[in-house]
């Protein structure tokens, strides 16, 4: 048996061609790919035309993200590796020129199919032109491809949400992949609106469904013609260490509500407490997504047969909602940030009655008063808008928030002892990590890269945090002392009872 190439050896020479590559994995993927396969002969992006963005500006605006800051001083002619051509995954044929799609299936060889709408409210229509059609496009271009030698189609684990626990298996179709893309292609989109809730049982969303879809199309259109990897991450989340600490572009995500929550924006939540949440850094889901790449191309037995990984966190140094609420305390604390609006305190409830009134009281009241004071003093109100996202958001996670599914992930920590040992440094992950010194890291770099704050305001955020903790401790306390009032004072109590006593005994007497 000939010997395997290391990862970077398999890579050399080769071009990789990614769809989605403007979305969180996918700058992540791309910077991997440039500095740790540095022979790698060039990485392209699909990407749809927009008129007021050219494709340079668009691409710009991924590699000036401090994500790429250590690429950028170690190889800084890896970027000129990055070529971009114009399509889109809604589209027949992935809206390619006839050039372009000559040039893909010439030089391509390797794929990562990344492109999809994560909405969980999108249209039937939409979630299926663009999550199952699109898969369906370009694994038919994938077949053209002459130098093919493997395709990784990123899914999710929660697309199998009717089993409780999920194996690193293809599980039975929900629907026909190839009617319901006909149906959404034909039938009036007001129609399929109205059948959307009976089509996509048992599954809860169209989002779900329609990338339970997209791994049927990978397996059926794959399955004896080209080595192909199914990789399911679960909720992803900041970067652990590669290529920088903590780094983040999006809200999404625990990091984000503890962003929100450091803020004084978030008060309460419709979760339950005692589920373990299930994420997992994105720099390992991308590691384990090339190792996985670099397996099933390399392979010799069954290496036609599609394989499924599932990029969960099942049973590494789990947290559960509760404790991850209580880590969030603590660490708005420890890293506070600029100019919050209220000393940061939050409450995870399971009782839909409670969470709203809450959130009528915490959320929305507070909202209302202070775009009235952005009004008064002529600037665009905005807080009461967020908590609308905010609070439409939750709903839309709700079913999530508030279920528990067990995700195995034996075959994706199995990819570690795959690894020879030159590739072990660059694509090993460790399990070591604990909870608190994970999300120390993330909220610092939720700081950093979402709100833009630097290190040099920490002190000062530290000092306007303790002037919010006597505020909150000031307003409690004149708010105890107006109950008491109330209920002492304002109301005879003591009258009240007796005129009650007095109508009981009256009436039980007759």
């Amino acid at each position: 048996m000939a010997e395997l190439p290391s990862i970077p050896e398999f890579y050399r020479n080769k071009n990789v061609f990614i769809t989605g590559g403007s979305g969180f994995i996918g700058k992540v993927l791309i910077e991997k790919l440039l500095r740790s396969c540095p022979d790698i002969q060039g990485v392209i992006l699909l990407m749809r035309d927009k008129k007021r963005r050219s494709f340079d500006e668009r691409l710009h605006s991924i590699t000036d993200s401090p994500l790429f800051a250590p690429l950028k001083s170690q190889q800084p002619e890896a970027l000129s590796k990055i070529k971009v051509v114009n399509g889109d995954v809604t589209k027949i044929g992935l809206g390619l020129s006839p050039e372009d799609r000559q040039f893909l299936v010439d030089s391509v060889h390797v794929v990562f199919h990344g492109a999809a709408s994560v909405r969980f409210d999108d249209a039937l229509t939409d979630a299926v032109l663009l999550n199952t059609r699109g898969t369906r496009e370009l694994v038919e271009l994938a077949l053209e491809m002459r130098n093919l030698e493997v395709l990784v189609h990123i899914s999710t684990t929660y697309c199998h949400t009717d089993q409780k626990v999920v194996e690193e298996k293809l599980y039975p179709p929900h629907a026909d992949w190839a009617k319901t893309i006909r149906i959404a292609e034909e039938l009036d989109r007001h129609d399929l609106n109205l059948l959307t809730h009976k089509y996509i049982q048992p599954l809860p969303n169209t989002y779900t469904f329609t990338k339970s879809l997209a791994e049927h199309v990978v397996n059926d259109l794959c399955e004896g013609k080209v080595p192909a990897v199914v990789f399911r991450p679960s909720v992803v989340v900041s970067s652990m260490s590669e290529p920088i600490p903590g780094w983040i572009d999006n809200f999404n995500g625990p990091v984000g509500l503890m962003v929100a929550m450091g803020k004084g924006i978030v008060r309460t939540m419709y979760s339950d407490p005692d589920i373990s949440a299930d994420y997992v850094p994105v720099d390992i889901i991308v590691k384990c997504m090339i190792t996985a790449s670099w397996i099933q191309a390399t392979k010799r037995s069954q290496r036609l047969t599609p394989s499924f990984y599932n990029g969960s966190n099942n049973d590494i140094k789990p947290a559960t909602g509760g404790q991850l609420q209580e880590m969030g305390k603590i660490l708005c604390d420890k890293v506070p940030f600029n100019d919050i609006l209220w000393y940061p305190h939050s409450e995870i409830t399971k009782c839909y009655y409670n969470y709203f009134i809450k959130m009528i009281f915490f959320h929305f009241i507070p909202a209302l008063v202070v775009d009235g004071l952005l009004r008064l003093i002529g600037t665009k109100p905005m807080l009461l808008r967020i908590q609308r996202r905010i609070y439409g958001a939750n709903m839309a996670l709700q079913y999530f928030c508030l279920n528990r599914w067990t995700f195995i992930n034996e075959k994706t920590m199995g990819l570690r002892k795959l690894l020879l040992p030159s590739d072990v440094d660059a694509f090993s992950f460790t399990e070591d990590v604990e909870p608190f010194q994970f999300f120390l890291s993330a909220t610092l770099g939720g700081r950093r890269y979402l709100l833009k704050e630097g290190d040099d305001t920490l002190d000062r955020a530290k000092r306007h945090s303790s002037r919010m903790w006597v505020a909150s401790k000031l307003c409690n306390f004149l708010w105890d002392l107006a109950l008491f009032w109330f209920i002492f004072v304002k109301i005879d109590i003591i009258s009240v009872m007796t005129n009650m006593y007095g109508r009981w005994y009256l009436y039980f007497a007759e």
